[in-house]
C-alpha cells in the first residue's frame, strides 16, 4: 500500500491509500471526519481528484452528520454537561429496571453510571452489578430502555449466543432498531 496526501483548491483533504483494489472508494471517517480514499494503484492522481469533486456535497453531508452526532457532542462535552447527562441517566434507569426485573423474573444488584467510550451498558452476572453509559442521555429513550433490557438479560444468559437474542427477541421485540440507532 502506498499513501500519500491530497489537498483540492475547494478545502477538502483526502488521505489516499493505493492499493490492489479494482475500483476507488471513498469514506468520512469517524469521529473527526477525514476523509479517506482507497484508489487502484494504476488511477491517476486526476482521476481521483475528479471523482472526489463529484462526490464533494456527499462528503459535507457525512461531515455535518459526524458533527452534531451524539457521539461527536460527548466528545466536546464539558465536565458541567457531562453531570447533568448522568444525573438525568440516574433518575431514567431505576423505574426502568424495576419494570423489566418483573418482565423479565430477574433481580439486579447494584445500578451505576459511568460516561463510558466504547459500551452502553454492561452486567457482571456473579454480582447483578448493571453500569449504564451516561451517554444514553443522547439518545432517544426506546436506545436507553434497550440496554436496561439487554443487560438484565444477561442475568439470564452471561453470553451472546442464540439463547441471549430469543430473550431479547420475546421480551423486546424492537430491540434491534434500537441496536441499530445506538450503532449508526
Amino acid at each position: 500500500m502506498i499513501e500519500d496526501n491530497l489537498t483540492f483548491v475547494d478545502g477538502i483533504e483526502v488521505r489516499i491509500h493505493r492499493k490492489c483494489v479494482k475500483n476507488l472508494r471513498i469514506r468520512v471517517v469517524a469521529p473527526d471526519g477525514h476523509v479517506e480514499a482507497s484508489t487502484p494503484l494504476c488511477m491517476s492522481r486526476a482521476q481521483v481528484e475528479a471523482f472526489v469533486r463529484s462526490r464533494a456535497e456527499w462528503i459535507a453531508r457525512q461531515q455535518q452528520r459526524l458533527q452534531t452526532s451524539p457521539q461527536r457532542i460527548a466528545e466536546l462535552a464539558s465536565k458541567e454537561e457531562c453531570a447533568a447527562w448522568r444525573d438525568l441517566i440516574a433518575a431514567l434507569v431505576p423505574p426502568l429496571v424495576e419494570k423489566w426485573e418483573e418482565v423479565l423474573g430477574v433481580h439486579a444488584g447494584s445500578l451505576a453510571y459511568r460516561n463510558m467510550r466504547s459500551r452502553w451498558g454492561s452486567c457482571q452476572p456473579e454480582t447483578g452489578r448493571i453500569c449504564i453509559n451516561t451517554r444514553l442521555a443522547l439518545y432517544p429513550p426506546e436506545c436507553l430502555e434497550y440496554v436496561v433490557v439487554h443487560e438484565l438479560a444477561h442475568l439470564l444468559e452471561a453470553n451472546h449466543g442464540p439463547a441471549f437474542y430469543a430473550i431479547l427477541d420475546r421480551a423486546l421485540p424492537t430491540w434491534k432498531s434500537a441496536r441499530d440507532k445506538l450503532r449508526s
